[in-house]
């Protein structure tokens, strides 16, 4: 895709939520960019990422009510979906349409992980923005993590071009509990845990194994095994938590989903070589807050990641307190103690690097390094692994058993 330049790109952001937030402050590290609208249900809500916006300099921008509204809007180049995962396809088919019937001049898409619900609807996104003629990328913000971009370009700069590819990653991704309730809802959010932090483990250490000379599908899935489990959220105390924070629409005694899985991935490289994923994802993890764990291993080298190893550490004596936030690292579970303190999450995490990416290829029409065509290789993989899980056996690839299949999580929170 080629295009004359753009000095500055314009997005819309579409959602107002927590993850909304995380990528409105990584813009305070990208340049060529503003932020010139934003569009979700609640006007409140709206109105709270404008005026972060304005106070981050990144605007000005203007509050839609409605998504054509946006979509119509001349200064907007290009869309970022950030919405909850059960709206995403419905907007993608908005964006097509406006599109198509010349009712909007956007050039690009972004979304953010996962692309979609099942197969079919992840299908369907990349199929509406390639008919769109839309550019498009897939917001997997690990991938762009300063520890993972550093990391393998060290590997396989000095270490695989002496001993040979690395052949096992290992991700893992657990906190106390997502922020909202559609993230508990198997129908809305498509799954569990599996669903949810998967996504960036399994994408992430596909990263890690893929020689930076070649594309990702350059390594082909070959089979897939899964467990998922109930390990906290089902206990009748922490059942109760759900109902009393979110209401009967999270009820965890008659319709939960996971809150533990484990991933077992066989892929293949162009000489036949096999290659392992090893990813365990929960949210019954209790302990200072988010922590990211990956390992890259090869001949004679490993690489190994732990956000929580945190150079800078606050102590906090029982004589101190406080409200509860989150103000020290994301899902922060307590005010007192020795903790760990993440400095400039955005950036380690990934989303500012992800989005400096995203807005030059945007900007410049070139096409970014993470696309839809890797959001559905990876719901291929989750769908794969919920499949596993419920079979009990281990899923070889290609399955056309998975195209229409849902997982049981989400059969269950529709009933």
């Amino acid at each position: 895709m080629t295009m004359t330049p753009k000095d500055t790109l314009t997005m819309g952001l579409v959602g107002s939520g927590f993850i909304t937030e995380f990528h409105l402050k990584s813009m305070l590290g990208v340049r060529n960019v503003k932020v010139g609208g934003v569009y979700s249900r609640s006007e409140e809500n709206r109105q709270r990422i404008v005026d972060l916006a304005a106070e981050l300099g990144l605007g000005p921008c203007t509050s839609f009510s409605s998504l054509d509204g946006m979509l119509e809007d001349e200064g907007i180049d290009a869309i970022w979906i950030l919405s909850p995962n059960h709206t995403r396809l419905d907007i993608m088919r908005q964006i097509h349409a406006a599109v198509t019937e010349k009712r909007s001049k956007i050039v690009a898409v972004a979304c953010e992980k996962p692309l979609a619900r099942t197969i079919g609807e992840a299908n369907e996104m990349l199929r509406l923005a390639e008919d769109a003629k839309l550019n498009h990328g897939y917001l997997e913000n690990q991938v762009f993590c300063t520890p993972v971009l550093r990391g393998k370009e060290i590997i396989w700069r000095r270490a695989a071009a002496n001993a040979g590819r690395p052949y096992l990653a290992r991700a893992a991704e657990e906190h106390s509990g997502p922020h909202a309730a559609w993230f508990w809802q198997g129908d809305k959010q498509g799954g569990g845990v599996l669903n949810d932090m998967m996504c960036h483990s399994v994408e992430v250490a596909r990263h890690l194994l893929t020689d930076p000379a070649k594309p990702r599908s350059s390594l082909k899935i070959k089979a897939v095994n899964g467990t998922v489990a109930n390990l906290k959220w089902t206990q009748p105390k922490y059942a109760q938590q759900l109902s009393e924070r979110y209401g009967p629409d999270v009820d965890y005694r008659n319709r939960p989903s996971e809150d533990f899985a484990r991933a077992t991935i066989t892929l293949e490289d162009e000489e036949g070589n096999d290659l392992m994923i090893e990813a365990t994802t929960s949210w019954a993890y209790v302990g200072a807050g988010l922590r990211i764990q990956l390992e890259l291993l090869g001949p004679e080298y490993s690489m190994e990641f732990n956000s929580l190893a945190t150079g800078l550490k606050i102590f906090m004596s029982r004589e101190i307190s406080g409200a509860e936030g989150e103000d020290l690292v994301e899902k922060q579970n307590a005010e007192q103690g020795l903790m760990p303190v993440l400095e400039d999450e955005a950036g380690i995490y990934g989303y500012t690097d992800e989005n400096r990416h995203m807005v030059e290829c945007f900007r410049k029409g070139e096409t970014p390094s993470e696309t839809f065509m890797d959001g559905v290789a990876v719901v291929q993989m989750l769908m794969g692994l919920y499949y596993s899980a419920e079979e009990g056996r281990t899923v070889t690839f290609p399955a056309e058993e998975l195209e229409n299949y849902v997982p049981m999580v989400a059969r269950v929170g529709a009933n």
